[in-house]
């Protein structure tokens, strides 16, 4: 359908590391596309947006559609909201500002039911929908961004206006199809809320444990203790998913462990927010998951320590 009618405009709100990759791409593949910056405005409108990329090499996009203000923005028909889910309740206005009649809002965020808070923020006209990054990307500099590896995204209906079963995955299949025509791998993901379970396998021990022990991936599966402690906790995400009513294809677990020990050495997103003094994302990778795994009567004693920990380090630094 895309190629005989005209192309989807597009909005990036929240350009940072995600916002800034997969938006750069897709300019990049010929879409129009549109970045709303808040204190990287006047870098990116000066500069353009910057990408170092293992898998593409250097790429500078510029000039850039940029704002500072949702105002600004045109009608867009997809939205990408790459900003982190502590800031989901203050970008409701400017989506729902950007956005054309009956537009698909995709959340690209980690965690569990990240998607629930923005809901009841957004009109019912508004498809929305969550994205699954497997990346290995951070910003280093005002619209300066690093990616060292991966880049697939998975893509799966939330909630909105879309009648039915199969009216829900043709616009996923639709959003899938925009990632791929950048050169982007992109499934179409029939549960969502299945898939950010999965997708918790590797965030809940390599996010907290590179905050909690100090240590990027290369380390952590160097370390006989530390490889051990992610294999517990990797069971008891697959255990909470399980008692939740979601299914983990058998051996998922240790296939993340493998993807991690060939993969360059990573810090993950959640140490550069503790760096940088940014509150960490803690309710959507760490209490939800276990508020919900204790619904279904489910205890997880080694993420409850580790999110406590963290929960510690979190104010201290905050």
């Amino acid at each position: 359908m895309m190629g005989a009618v005209t192309r989807p405009t597009i909005g990036v709100i929240g350009t940072g590391a995600i916002g800034g990759f997969y938006g750069m791409m897709l300019a990049r593949a010929g879409f129009d596309v549109h970045f709303l910056l808040r204190s990287e405005f006047s870098a990116v409108a000066e500069r353009g947006l910057r990408l170092d990329s293992a898998a593409h090499g250097a790429l500078t996009l510029n000039p850039v559609q940029a704002y500072s203000s949702a105002e600004d923005m045109p009608a867009c028909d997809w939205l990408l909201v790459g900003a982190k889910t502590t800031s989901n309740a203050d970008l409701a206005p400017a989506i729902i500002q950007a956005a054309a009649p009956n537009a698909k809002v995709l959340v690209l965020q980690n965690g569990l039911d990240v998607e629930d808070s923005l809901r009841e923020l957004l009109p019912d006209a508004l498809h929305l929908l969550g994205g699954l990054c497997f990346i290995c990307v951070h910003r280093t500099g005002p619209g300066e961004i690093t990616h060292q590896a991966l880049g697939a995204v998975n893509i799966g209906y939330h909630s909105g206006p879309a009648a039915d079963e199969a009216a829900r995955m043709a616009i996923v299949e639709e959003g899938a199809g925009l990632f791929r025509s950048a050169g982007i791998d992109s499934q179409a993901m029939p549960n969502l809320h299945q898939a950010r379970w999965q997708k918790l396998v590797w965030n809940v021990p390599y996010n907290g444990l590179s905050v909690l022990l100090g240590a990027s991936t290369t380390p952590l599966m160097a370390d006989a203790d530390s490889r051990e402690l992610i294999k517990a906790l990797m069971a008891e995400v697959v255990q909470g998913a399980i008692a939740c009513g979601h299914d983990v294809p058998a051996g998922y677990a240790d296939h993340l462990f493998m993807v991690t020990e060939k993969m360059p050495d990573y810090w993950p997103s959640m140490y550069h927010d503790f760096l940088h003094k940014r509150p960490l994302e803690l309710a959507a990778i760490y209490a939800r998951p276990l508020a919900a795994a204790k619904a279904a009567g489910c205890e997880l004693p080694l993420i409850e320590s580790l999110y406590r920990s963290l929960s510690f380090i979190d104010r201290r630094n905050t």
